[in-house]
């Protein structure tokens, strides 16, 4: 018999067979001591989820909008609430692109008051701003919302006028220089107001945004030489030119 099964025997402790031993997990096998696993509120925490998900998406709206409206202000003149010249070149382009595509029919208008410089230097430029203000107000008032109106500095002004043909535009033209020519201000006890020579070129399917801008710009200009001729021989101005 060997040392080891007569050291048993003389202890009086006999192993129990393999069979009877307890099974072991695995968590017993890598030595960890056996606990059970935490019991999970899973619809408390999918409560939180949402909850999480909802502010991250008002958020997200909250920039959108704000986005949005930094992008509005960037396009819009300050003093008028209509475009201004970045707006309304990215405008152009749009109309241009929607020429090109479908063969419509639109407008340029080039507006450039007259008389406006004595209104700051006499009355100052509070006066003018006034003056800018109310002219801005009768182009929107005149013209339809699908169509387009942009301060383009100073005291000029573009339009984009849709569904026209070029009698329309010329006639159109003639009537906003009235229009304009009734946009008077209230101002310390007296009345200001300016006139206006309208330039107009219709918009071809193959301008470029510049050359459209600089044929109506250049129509305007006849048109002011125009009415400085008419005024200086006491004749009516109502003749539109355009190219």
């Amino acid at each position: 018999m060997s040392n080891s099964v007569l050291a048993k025997a003389k202890s009086g402790v006999t192993a129990a067979p393999a069979s009877a031993r307890a099974p072991l997990d695995e968590r017993t096998l890598r030595g960890e001591s056996a606990r059970a696993a935490p019991v999970r509120n899973i619809p408390s925490e999918l409560a939180v989820l949402l909850g999480e998900i909802e502010r991250l998406q008002a958020a997200l709206k909250a920039e959108q909008a704000r986005a949005a409206a930094l992008e509005a202000s960037a396009d819009t003149d300050a003093l008028t609430g209509v475009f201004n010249r970045r707006g309304f070149e990215r405008e152009l382009k749009r109309s241009l692109a929607y020429v090109q595509r479908y063969w419509t029919r639109a407008a340029l208008f080039y507006v450039d008051l007259d008389g406006f410089k004595p209104v700051n230097d006499r009355n100052g430029h509070a006066a003018g701003d006034a003056v800018l203000q109310a002219v801005a107000a009768k182009l929107r008032g005149t013209i339809r919302a699908s169509d387009t109106a942009a301060r383009l500095g100073g005291d000029e002004f573009g339009l984009i006028l849709w569904n026209l043909s070029e009698a329309d535009a010329a006639s159109k033209a003639w009537a906003l220089e009235a229009a304009i020519a009734e946009a008077t201000v209230a101002w310390e006890g007296g009345t200001l107001g300016v006139g206006a020579s309208i330039g107009f070129s219709m918009l071809d399917p193959s301008d470029e945004p510049g050359q459209a801008l600089a044929r109506a710009d250049h129509a305007m200009y006849q048109r002011k030489a125009a009415r400085k001729s008419y005024r200086a021989i006491g004749s009516g101005d109502q003749d539109v030119i355009t190219r």
